[in-house]
């Protein structure tokens, strides 16, 4: 049973990591350069930093294989996107950027079974 637990949680960090990559490679592919992937801090984590001319780009990426917790988009509650703002906040901090413009935004990829992934990038989604 602990085995089987153990390899779920391995494959789920493995689904997310690959979610990750493809939504970096589409939004770098779209113009946005990356700044720093996967930066943590105690009050969270940051999936992608990235930079869209004078801006810097937060998001936050979320990959699923089926619709049965509802779609990605709908993982990001409110309290998410309050603990990504906080670390956004440290990252601009530790990265001693003064003043900038900044957005916070999803990318979904939808990967069913079997089937094509699907990324989708929300800009200003929160």
């Amino acid at each position: 049973m602990k085995d089987s637990l153990q390899r779920r949680a391995l494959w789920r960090r493995e689904f997310g990591r690959w979610g990750e990559d493809l939504a970096a490679r589409h939004l770098q592919e779209a113009g946005l350069v990356l700044l720093s992937r996967n930066w943590s801090c105690r009050e969270g984590e940051l999936d992608l930093v990235l930079a869209e001319g004078d801006r810097v780009v937060f998001c936050e990426v979320k990959t699923r294989s089926g619709d049965e917790y509802g779609t990605p988009a709908e993982s990001v509650t409110p309290e998410k996107a309050d603990r990504v703002r906080k670390a956004a906040e440290q990252w601009l901090r530790a990265f001693q950027v003064g003043w900038c413009r900044t957005r916070y935004d999803v990318v979904t990829v939808f990967a069913p079974v079997g089937g094509q992934p699907t990324v989708r990038h929300i800009a200003g989604a929160f």
